[in-house]
């Protein structure tokens, strides 16, 4: 209806081809909008809020744009049009996104693409896409390449040149943005944010193991030393929190999500089930202060979760060996034991496990209990499963409030 009138630009935003034009054009969709008999067709009424909407968001007119994107999404709703929620949904999130809102505009998209994975496959390209401009505006440029490189599989499926197009340019722009972070950041050994962490990542890995317990006393001398500089920096130490009263229901309803997540969508990343989180884990992380609990326990003060994932380990033998993880997850994390199937009479179940300056603290998760820790500087992993056991888990990644941004420059490069 206004596609012809619509480009975008170097930040791939919506802006006109020409400003006038669609200044006329917007202005006729309100004109037949209002021309519109009482009672008359809501599915027509539907498609002129949201164009309307679109067209003034690529104009700058961000309320106006809100407005009518959500009556637009009201009427997708209201009529059952679920296809048309998914779009208009995604709409509405680019109009808070452009307005700054975006813990709105993140709770808009997940929802999106959750009822595009559930309902209409042919869509989660499209959610996929707007959730990872999303997040490359966030900084969080690691996911954001996920979503969109996920987008592009799709797409090149599709055979649609223009969309393809459209998914290799956003990659185009995530890449240069790691470039030139990159480029600002610099460590004594001239690393990368993310070369330094794989570089200790497989450091640790070379000298330990989370999958062979006997090993651990025997190894961590020669560990001792070499972790003690790194976590000296941490932001939060490892701390395991019991007894939170978080809602029953709420960790049942995100085992539930997490379970038919991993099922439909799952991908194994460093050998355990990843997934995306859905309504049931934005309910929760909005119903539940969890900026609060991480600050309660080290006293670091943070931002709500930018992030999450569900995680989860099915299978015997299945364990997750010592890493540090990327800083774009955050400067805090918490993960949230949603459920623990333990068999009976095993004699050693899998616990999340961390190295520290002093040892090896392990900590055997039940639902509802959780882990509070700095990812990027504290060396965890998770020992080997039981026949017959499984573990599911959400982590959320946070940022520290009102603290400047971590760089590597002033932590210790990688042991030789």
């Amino acid at each position: 209806m206004l596609q012809h009138l619509i480009t975008q630009d170097t930040g791939l935003r919506m802006v006109p081809t020409d400003r006038d034009e669609l200044t006329t054009a917007v202005d006729q969709l309100h004109e037949e909008l209002r021309a519109l008999p009482e009672g008359a067709d809501l599915a027509r009424t539907r498609v002129l809020t949201r164009w309307i909407g679109i067209g003034e968001m690529s104009l700058g007119n961000h309320g106006e744009a809100r407005t009518f994107l959500r009556q637009s999404l009201d009427l997708a709703a209201a009529i059952g049009n679920t296809r048309a929620v998914v779009a208009t949904g995604l709409n509405l999130g680019d109009a808070h996104r452009y307005a700054g809102d975006i813990h709105a505009a993140d709770a808009l998209y997940r929802r999106a693409l959750d009822t595009a994975r559930g309902q209409h496959p042919e869509l989660v390209d499209f959610a996929l896409q707007h959730f990872g401009k999303h997040l490359t505006e966030q900084g969080n440029l690691a996911p954001a390449r996920a979503h969109l490189e996920e987008a592009l599989r799709l797409r090149l499926a599709k055979g649609e040149p223009e969309l393809i197009d459209s998914t290799k340019a956003a990659l185009d722009r995530v890449a240069l943005l790691i470039d030139q972070a990159n480029a600002k950041a610099s460590a004594g050994d001239g690393a990368t944010p993310g070369q330094w962490s794989g570089r200790w990542t497989s450091w640790l890995q070379s000298r330990t193991t989370a999958r062979t317990p006997a090993r651990w006393a025997k190894e961590f001398p020669t560990l001792r030393d070499a972790v003690s500089g790194l976590t000296a920096h941490q932001r939060v130490h490892p701390r395991h929190l019991r007894d939170q009263s978080f809602p029953a229901e709420l960790i049942a309803a995100m085992a539930e999500e997490a379970e038919k997540a991993v099922a439909a969508d799952g991908y194994l990343h460093n050998g355990k089930w990843n997934a995306a989180v859905g309504n049931a884990a934005n309910r929760f992380a909005g119903q539940v202060d969890l900026a609060a609990v991480v600050a309660r326990s080290p006293g670091l003060e943070v931002e709500q979760p930018h992030t999450a994932v569900y995680i989860a380990y099915l299978e015997e033998g299945q364990f997750l060996d010592f890493h540090v993880d990327e800083f774009g997850f955050g400067e805090a994390n918490l993960i949230l034991c949603l459920k623990h199937g333990r068999p009976t009479g095993a004699p050693r179940v899998s616990t999340t496990v961390f190295i520290n300056a002093d040892g090896y603290l392990e900590c055997d998760l039940a639902a509802g209990d959780c882990v509070v820790f700095d990812g990027a500087l504290t060396p965890h992993g998770r020992t080997s499963l039981s026949a017959g056991e499984s573990v599911t888990l959400i982590s959320f990644g946070f940022r520290a409030r009102a603290q400047a941004p971590r760089t590597i420059t002033h932590l210790p490069p990688v042991p030789g």
